[in-house]
């Protein structure tokens, strides 16, 4: 692939933000059958957004960085959309998280 530096990372936010809009219409898709299936999880794509803007110099807070991510306040989200996880997904989740 041959295209400059600035249109990649155009091209990479635009990714994102689809990414960050499926997530958010995917509200049935638990953050722990994601942790589960693919290491990763909404919350962590917040933290990694906050940690970037740190490195950059810019204050962004948890629940700012968390908001972005899933379109509304966590709380709120979490009201809304979170069930609680089962044992099965507990037990996979501890599984998966052995090291």
């Amino acid at each position: 692939m041959d295209i400059d530096e600035k249109t990649r990372t155009e091209l990479e936010a635009a990714a994102f933000r689809r990414l960050l809009e499926h997530l958010r219409q995917r509200t049935d898709v638990q953050n722990i059958d994601m942790m589960n299936l693919a290491g990763f999880c909404r919350n962590c794509l917040s933290n990694w957004f906050e940690e970037a803007a740190r490195a950059r110099g810019l204050a962004v807070s948890r629940e700012e960085a968390r908001s972005m991510v899933y379109g509304m306040p966590y709380e709120e989200w979490k009201a809304r959309h979170q069930s609680a996880a089962t044992e099965d997904q507990k037990a996979k989740f501890a599984q998966s998280h052995k090291h």
